[in-house]
């Protein structure tokens, strides 16, 4: 199970990499695998403000839909528009190429209420 050190992580198996007071945000790499193959991505917030914990899209996969939550209050500014054609990114590259959503955050210090890798490894019990 991969779960790089310089990212921060929800409860919700969301993934945050914080690059000033901007952030990308996908899914982990735990949550990419318990989906299984990912066939589509639908996020319609781009340019809206979504508040922690609200469901900002969906992501599909064969056997299931699950809504994407925010780890952290932010105007969604960006979608990974390369997901649209190729939303299996997420399974073969969910910490890089299948990042989801860039978001400015609104309130950076919530971030430090997100898991840090060791915490987020022993919630998965690892």
């Amino acid at each position: 199970m991969n779960i790089p050190q310089n990212l921060k992580y929800s409860d919700d198996h969301e993934w945050l990499r914080i690059e000033g007071n901007e952030a990308y945000v996908g899914i982990t790499d735990y949550a990419q695998h318990e989906l299984g193959d990912i066939v589509y991505v639908d996020v319609d917030t781009e340019g809206e403000t979504v508040e922690m914990g609200e469901a900002f899209g969906s992501i599909e996969a064969v056997k299931t839909v699950s809504e994407l939550l925010m780890p952290v209050s932010g105007e969604i500014l960006e979608v990974n528009a390369d997901l649209e054609d190729n939303a299996a990114a997420i399974n073969s590259d969910p910490y890089g190429a299948g990042w989801i959503v860039k978001i400015r955050m609104t309130d950076v210090s919530q971030a430090e209420s997100l898991k840090d890798a060791a915490q987020y490894s022993q919630m998965l019990g690892l």
